[in-house]
């Protein structure tokens, strides 16, 4: 496993400060009565492209912002992102627990993983799961509890990491299957 993919990827994404070191500090926080994050049964989907070789399926209408090898799309407390890396090993059950291993110890307060070995239409993938704490707001400093999910799809020596989040209890399980189910290589 990479772990400048998974370090940069959280730094990137303000998921891991490093000067501050705070990753295996916090506590895990208490998940919020009713989540803010639920992806509406009406969200419009539309194909993003990568020039990297991949697309997949985004809400329409959320930020979208580029930084090095991540695009990321953000509404409201959720998060989806991309990340592309080189690897030189299989996706196999080694993999998936080294990839969670290593979230879990960057994430904040990260806890409760699992990982799976996945058939998706786009091809075999790793799926980890993982609890998490959001990062403090800038205005507020509040945090909220957050689930997680990253899907590892490889081809031809490339990685490509899908990553999930939302408030922990927002129901999201259609939305992120829509999602990860439309991963395609180019």
């Amino acid at each position: 496993m990479n772990r400048r993919l998974l370090i940069s990827s959280a730094v990137a994404f303000g998921f891991l400060n490093v000067a501050d070191g705070i990753a295996g500090t916090e506590v895990p926080l208490t998940p919020e009565v009713s989540p803010p994050g639920d992806i509406p049964d009406t969200q419009v989907f539309i194909t993003y492209k990568s020039p990297a070789g991949f697309s997949f399926k985004v809400p329409e209408g959320w930020a979208r912002r580029d930084a090095g090898d991540t695009t990321s799309f953000q509404g409201k407390y959720d998060v989806v992102a991309v990340t592309l890396d080189q690897i030189a090993q299989p996706l196999d059950m080694k993999f998936a627990s080294q990839a969670l291993d290593t979230v879990i110890q960057k994430s904040r307060a990260g806890a409760a993983g699992k990982a799976f070995l996945v058939k998706l239409p786009g091809g075999d993938a790793v799926k980890i799961s993982y609890t998490e704490n959001s990062e403090p707001n800038a205005v507020t400093g509040k945090q909220i509890r957050m689930e997680s999910e990253r899907f590892y799809f490889a081809k031809a020596g490339k990685l490509v990491s899908l990553y999930l989040s939302a408030p922990l209890g927002s129901d999201n399980v259609d939305q992120w299957k829509l999602m990860s189910s439309s991963f395609r290589w180019n």
